[in-house]
């Protein structure tokens, strides 16, 4: 389900193990609290804004990753290392700046991953279900779409002669990856297929068809083979399943027509053809790994499926050769399934390789010349508690029963298909059953699939302009805050721009790589960080 741990991973967890066992002890002094408190101030006082310009952006979103899922990620992390889990730290949250940001979209107080994508990457918020549009287009009216599209950072950055890439674990014509490139008044119109008769008559492109003509990216990764060729067309993976083969009505084959318009291009579909990829021999570079979208961690077959730390490695790794620099849009989309599905460990699994990515991002980059930026487009009615103690398994049960005198799970869902009566009550959870992956959490409403929530996001921040996430900000405000820091329209003539343009190759790796300072972090906590 995972990656091999290297020697060094290895020496980190002995290290938290021995180290948590003497923190327990250590964290009944005062000295441990007062100590560790004032290191951080010490480091507080040291932060200085960085104000040169960025070179490289990579922007890592996870999709429905709110407040209490990246807690509860946390946990999760820390006792996958073997810890009590409270005290872990995610690479992201090493991140020194952060802001919070107002999700809700013109039409709805509670968004959906269309509108918000078209907030953070696209600098405008619009209604929900629409991609890359102003508040001005309608909702499956493919003729209000003419004349109102937005252009997204990603495009723009492509435009100023950086190299681009999108790499996520949906499929990539889904909502968010959409957003980078896609104008259209529906986010489910993935192929012409899925298209009412009207708009393909008005002249509407669908979601598919635009990632290959509208912007030049890079580098593509993730699912959606099915909307990218002919009907009928067997799938390479699954032949034999009709159900897998492609759905497109007009004929097109975009895999062949994109490799025939780029030069040095690769199109894989495995991991096997994804680790082939000498970066130095492609300027682009697609790969999609399912028909549809891509297995959970839990479920990915290691063997034949690449994860998001993969994708995240191999984009980087072509898209810096580029001494203009590039902009890299990474999408941990499946947590959202996790919760939409009530199936909270699928959907933590997935927020930790998210933060996996950014780990192994920030040993692949220098923080001197790349901002990189992490957030949600979104929340969900995920919550846990329940007064259980410390050290509990984050999937356990809280210490007393409720009043009907039934065990109950820390983590629950105030809506989806969790909801279960039996007998006239509600059943008992129990273990070892809580603790299955696909174990359903219980919800206080009953639907079908479980929805999103409505507060603010965390948006966490390092390297150049870092600074500029601050204070709560509405959520467009990421793609503009992203653009003048790297001099991208409409912020090209900032300054220092002229610095930036002229800048060459930078710094490519790490000094310090992640691992080491995760290391030194995990010894300050136990000695009082």
């Amino acid at each position: 389900m995972g990656q091999p741990l290297s020697p060094g991973t290895c020496l980190l967890l002995c290290l938290l193990a021995q180290l948590t066992a003497a923190a327990s002890d250590a964290e009944k002094t005062p000295d441990y609290w007062n100590e560790g408190a004032r290191r951080r101030l010490q480091s507080a006082l040291a932060l200085q804004p960085e104000a040169r310009r960025a070179r490289n952006i990579i922007l890592f979103m996870g999709d429905g990753m709110g407040l209490s899922t990246m807690s509860a990620a946390r946990i999760y992390k820390g006792q996958l290392a073997g810890g009590s889990g409270e005290e872990s730290v995610l690479a992201m949250e090493t991140f020194p700046h952060m802001a919070l940001a107002k999700t809700y979209t013109i039409d709805r107080q509670v968004p959906d991953s269309a509108g918000t994508g078209t907030a953070y990457l696209c600098g405008v918020k619009t209604n929900a279900k629409t991609l890359g549009l102003s508040g001005a287009a309608t909702y499956g009216k493919c003729r209000t779409t003419f004349g109102n599209e937005v252009d997204s950072i990603l495009h723009r950055a492509r435009l100023a002669g950086k190299s681009v890439g999108i790499v996520t674990t949906t499929r990539v014509q889904h909502a968010s990856p959409g957003a980078a490139y896609a104008h259209s008044a529906s986010r489910s119109w993935y192929a012409d297929a899925d298209m009412p008769r009207d708009a393909l008559r008005d002249g509407c492109k669908d979601i598919a068809y635009q990632l290959v003509h509208n912007t030049d990216i890079n580098v593509i990764l993730g699912g959606g083979r099915v909307y990218m060729t002919p009907r009928r067309t067997p799938d390479p993976e699954y032949p034999e399943d009709l159900a897998q083969n492609g759905t497109r009505k007009d004929g097109l084959d975009l895999i062949a027509e994109w490799l025939s318009a780029k030069q040095d291009a690769r199109y894989v579909w495995d991991k096997k053809g994804l680790d082939a990829v000498e970066e130095d021999s492609v300027s682009h570079l697609m790969g999609l790994f399912e028909p549809k979208d891509m297995k959970y961690e839990l479920n990915r077959n290691t063997s034949t499926d690449p994860s998001i730390v993969e994708m995240t490695e191999k984009a980087i790794r072509i898209l810096r050769k580029n001494p203009n620099g590039f902009f890299l849009f990474v999408e941990g989309g499946r947590i959202d399934h996790g919760h939409h599905t009530g199936r909270a460990k699928q959907a933590l699994m997935e927020a930790v390789m998210l933060d996996r990515a950014v780990a192994r991002a920030g040993e692949l980059t220098s923080s001197s010349d790349t901002l990189t930026v992490v957030t949600a487009d979104h929340s969900h009615v995920f919550t846990f508690g329940g007064n259980t103690l410390r050290g509990t398994s984050i999937f356990g049960l809280a210490p007393k029963r409720a009043k009907d005198k039934r065990a109950y799970t820390s983590i629950l869902y105030g809506n989806g298909p969790g909801y279960s009566i039996r007998n006239g009550g509600r059943p008992a959870a129990s273990l070892p059953a809580a603790e299955d992956k696909d174990y359903r959490q219980q919800a206080a409403v009953p639907l079908e699939t479980e929805t999103h929530s409505g507060e603010d996001v965390v948006v966490l921040a390092q390297g150049p302009m870092a600074h500029l996430f601050h204070g709560v900000q509405e959520q467009h405000y990421i793609a503009h805050a992203m653009a003048y820091a790297a001099c991208i329209e409409p912020y090209a003539a900032g300054p220092r721009c002229g610095t930036a343009r002229r800048a060459s190759h930078g710094t490519q790796c790490s000094p310090q790589p992640l691992l080491t300072f995760l290391a030194l972090c995990v010894a300050a906590h136990a000695m009082g960080g």
